[in-house]
C-alpha cells in the first residue's frame, strides 16, 4: 500500500496509553497513527465550548482531543465504548464534529460486540482490508504487552518517586515513555521495559520504614489521566507519600479477576452493581483499609452518577476502619491552586494521625 493511501487514524489522548495505540495502529493494522497533541487548557476549552452543558468532564476532554487530532491531519477517529453514558458518547461526539463541519470516518466500537472474534475481525477489516489477520493478532498482543508494562512501571514509579532524592526515578520514567512511543517492534518494547526496571531497581531511596501510604480510587478516565486530575499522583509523591492506584487498563480489562469475585469480598457493603467501576473501587478501598493505609482519595468528574453512588459506601469504610477519605470532584473550572491546598491539608491530617496511632 502506498504511503499516500495509508489511513490516518487517531484516538483521543488518554494518559500515556496512546503509545500502545500508536504501536497497534502502525505495526498491527498497517496504518498511520496521528498522535493527538498533549492535553492542554485549549483542549478542555474546545471540548467544553461544543459539549452539552451537563455532560461529564471526560466527554469534554475527549471531544477537544478529537478536534485537535483532526486539526493534526487525522482522517479516521476511533472511539471506545463503555458501560455508563460512555456507550452513547461515540454517537454524540460524531454528530457534534460533523455539525462543526469536519470530514472524517468515525469507527465507534460501541457498534460492535468486541467479545466476539468475528466482530473484532470486522473492525480490523474496516480499518485495513489488506491486513494479515494472523500477523495483526501477534502485533496486537505485543501492543497489549506494552500496556501491561506501562501500568506495572507507572505503579512502581509512584510508589517510590517521593523518596528519590536524586531525580533518577523521573529520568528513568521519561526514558521509558520515550522508548514506548518510539518502539517499532517487540525487541524495542522489551528493551525499554528491561532498561526501566533495571534503572528503578538501582536507585537508592530515602524511604522510612513506615511511609505514609495513600490509596486512590475513582472514575476510570479522571483517576488515570494526569491532565484530568491535575497530576495528583505527582503532587502526592512530591509530599513524600507512597501512592497506590489499582484502577488501570491492565487490572480493569486484561487481568480482571471477575466482578462476581469482587462482590464476594464486599457483599456486606453493596448488594447490587452500581456502575462500571463501582465494584472495583469499593473492593480496592476496603483492601487499602485492611492493609493499614493512612488515607484514601476518591476522584470523580462532575456529573459522574456511578461514582456519586460509591461515596456513601466509602464513608462506611472510613467509619468502620477509621481511615480518612478525601473526595475530589473535577470539572472544567477546577483550580490547581485549590487542589494543592486540599492535598496539603489532607497530608497534615494523616501525618498527625499516624503520629498518634
Amino acid at each position: 500500500m502506498a504511503e499516500r493511501a495509508l489511513r490516518k487514524l487517531s484516538f483521543p489522548r488518554y494518559a500515556e496509553y496512546n503509545c500502545a495505540l500508536k504501536y497497534i495502529t502502525e505495526q498491527a493494522l498497517g496504518c498511520k497513527y496521528v498522535m493527538p497533541p498533549v492535553l492542554t487548557r485549549r483542549t478542555m476549552e474546545l471540548g467544553a465550548k461544543h459539549s452539552p452543558e451537563f455532560v461529564c468532564t471526560p466527554f469534554k476532554t475527549v471531544l477537544g482531543s478529537m478536534i485537535e487530532a483532526l486539526e493534526a491531519g487525522a482522517d479516521t477517529l476511533l472511539m471506545t465504548h463503555g458501560l455508563c453514558r460512555l456507550g452513547y458518547y461515540g454517537e454524540l461526539s460524531d454528530q457534534i464534529l460533523r455539525d462543526l463541519g469536519y470530514q472524517f470516518e468515525f469507527i465507534n466500537l460501541a457498534e460492535y460486540d468486541m467479545s466476539r472474534k468475528k466482530e473484532l475481525l470486522r473492525v480490523i477489516r474496516r480499518i485495513n482490508p489488506k491486513v494479515n489477520p494472523a500477523r495483526c493478532l501477534a502485533q496486537f498482543m505485543e501492543g497489549l504487552r506494552m500496556v501491561e508494562y506501562l501500568d506495572e512501571v507507572t505503579a512502581e514509579y509512584y510508589k517510590g518517586r517521593g523518596f528519590d532524592p536524586t531525580g533518577g526515578y523521573d529520568r528513568a520514567y521519561r526514558d521509558f515513555l520515550t522508548a514506548m512511543f518510539t518502539a517499532r517492534g517487540r525487541a524495542d518494547v522489551e528493551q525499554g521495559y528491561r532498561a526501566v526496571k533495571s534503572a528503578l531497581g538501582s536507585i537508592p531511596l530515602d524511604k522510612p520504614a513506615q511511609p505514609l501510604r495513600v490509596g486512590i480510587v475513582g472514575e476510570f478516565y479522571t483517576v488515570m489521566d494526569a491532565f484530568s486530575n491535575l497530576e495528583i499522583e505527582q503532587k502526592l509523591s512530591d509530599m513524600r507519600l507512597e501512592v497506590h492506584r489499582w484502577m488501570n487498563v491492565t487490572n480493569q480489562f486484561l487481568h480482571y479477576n471477575g466482578q462476581r469475585n469482587m462482590h464476594i469480598k464486599i457483599a456486606d457493603l453493596c448488594a447490587y452493581e452500581m456502575g462500571p467501576t463501582a465494584t472495583a473501587n469499593i473492593w480496592y478501598a476496603r483492601e487499602c483499609a485492611e492493609r493499614g493505609f493512612d488515607g484514601l482519595i476518591h476522584i470523580k468528574s462532575a456529573s459522574c452518577t456511578p461514582e456519586i453512588d460509591v461515596m456513601p459506601v466509602l464513608q462506611n469504610i472510613s467509619t468502620d476502619y477509621k481511615i480518612p477519605v478525601l473526595y475530589l470532584t473535577y470539572d472544567a473550572q477546577t483550580s490547581d491552586v485549590g487542589l494543592q491546598t486540599r492535598l496539603e491539608a489532607f497530608y497534615d491530617m494523616i501525618a498527625m494521625r499516624k503520629k498518634v496511632f
